[in-house]
């Protein structure tokens, strides 16, 4: 992939990732700490947890195409608690790095192979759209537990 298709390609999942973003920004802006930390059975995951841990998949995602060393504890993300300008933070922060990743992406950080984490090498773009659609489950299921939440659990 030459270089004016990678920026083609790194603009529209710019775009997707922004999009994505200011949803998550939209289901959290007004929550009170409780109702971000609710979880609607024991197993289940609450909207806290589920914004840390697609960030931090997302920030893990973006360094592993961009061949640039990363360190995750995603065991921790899972027991996450915050509130709702901590989660906003977090979102603003992931955005602005996720943002010079992508302005950076070159065609071989797109179509060479790319390890992440201890699972197999894949091309980084589809590493992009993997995650993309992974941030994207994510998303519904925090509208499902803010609707669950609001209906009295």
């Amino acid at each position: 992939m030459d270089d004016s298709g990678a920026r083609t390609v790194a603009g529209i999942v710019g775009k997707l990732f922004g999009s994505l973003h200011d949803q998550l920004r939209v289901q959290v802006r007004g929550m009170d700490h409780d109702a971000l930390n609710w979880k609607p059975h024991p197993e289940a995951n609450s909207i806290a947890v589920l914004i840390v841990h697609t960030l931090g998949s997302e920030t893990e995602m973006i360094r592993s195409v961009r061949a640039v060393a990363t360190a995750r504890d995603r065991a921790s993300e899972f027991k996450a608690e915050a509130g709702a300008a901590d989660l906003l933070a977090m979102l603003d922060q992931a955005e602005a790095e996720l943002t010079e990743h992508i302005g950076a992406l070159t065609g071989a950080d797109l179509t060479e192979l790319r390890p992440r984490g201890d699972r197999p090498p894949r091309p980084g773009l589809e590493w992009l759209l993997q995650n993309y659609g992974h941030a994207r489950e994510h998303l519904a299921q925090i509208e499902l537990t803010k609707q669950l939440y609001g209906a009295g659990g």
